[in-house]
């Protein structure tokens, strides 16, 4: 498998660019079947008949070297990729009721905060982060949360993508944890797991022995309590300090959408 880590080095002595995103691609499973992209790609010589219907007796001798252009076709939800979910994609209201934003609602302030990482790499498969777990991790890297701090949650799942059981691999971030940070003024969190919450295959074994539905999606459905947003397939969060950066995660402007792709990038200063 190909690493997907990627540092760009704006000024030696002032910044330095991680790129947090995972690819848009063909062949990786990065989702689950019958919800990952598909990608057509289209070369040079073999877009020449488009390009000719434009142009009325044009030949493809008469074309620098006989091409055309380079173009993909791609077949995708808001939700492929890496991308930033909008309160809307959690449930209809928010805040108690009001109605739910979208993700061209989503205040651009909110997209590029200071960065904090909380390390549960250590937690097994399927584990539920409470409250409690999130206060410890924030004493062990002594760090206060500030208002719209961006919160990112490094789980085992960040190592495994690319593999077969990405998708149900990692811990999540249950309800209680999630409103811990709402609580504190944080807007913006992020994992690089398929899933905010518990992968589903494990949330379905809790579910199958209690009958609680409440169980299903608790840390999304944090939103209905306090609004907020969430990165999910982030990469390289392993890379990262524990605080001490910025992250950058304006998404795309889609109309009336659940979630937009976003190029999530940390800047660190040295």
């Amino acid at each position: 498998m190909r690493e997907y880590y990627l540092i760009l080095a704006v000024d030696e002595m002032a910044r330095k660019l991680i790129d947090l995103s995972i690819y848009l691609e063909n062949d990786v499973i990065s989702d689950p079947p019958g919800a990952r992209p598909t990608i057509n790609y289209i070369n040079h010589e073999q877009s020449v008949e488009s390009l000719a219907s434009f142009f009325p007796g044009l030949e493809k001798e008469d074309l620098p070297d006989g091409e055309a252009w380079a173009i993909e076709l791609i077949q995708l939800s808001t939700h492929n990729g890496t991308h930033l979910d909008a309160p809307y994609h959690f449930h209809s209201t928010m805040d108690e009721g009001e109605r739910a934003i979208t993700i061209d609602e989503v205040p651009l302030e909110w997209c590029f905060q200071n960065g904090v990482k909380l390390d549960f790499r250590d937690r097994e498969d399927g584990y539920v982060v409470t409250a409690m777990d999130v206060e410890t991790e924030l004493a062990r890297i002594k760090y206060d949360l500030q208002p719209l701090d961006i919160v990112v949650v490094n789980t085992s799942a960040g190592k495994r993508y690319g593999m077969d059981d990405y998708v149900s691999a990692g811990s999540g971030m249950g309800l209680e944890a999630t409103m811990y940070l709402l609580e504190r003024g944080v807007r913006v969190t992020g994992t690089d797991g398929w899933s905010w919450d518990a992968p589903f295959v494990h949330t379905k074994e809790r579910y199958l022995e209690t009958g609680d539905a409440s169980l299903i999606w608790e840390g999304h459905k944090a939103g209905r309590h306090i609004g907020y947003c969430h990165l999910e397939k982030l990469h390289n969060l392993e890379v990262l300090p524990d605080h001490g950066f910025m992250i950058s995660c304006f998404p795309h402007k889609i109309r009336a959408a659940s979630a937009g792709w976003t190029r999530a990038v940390a800047i660190l200063e040295s």
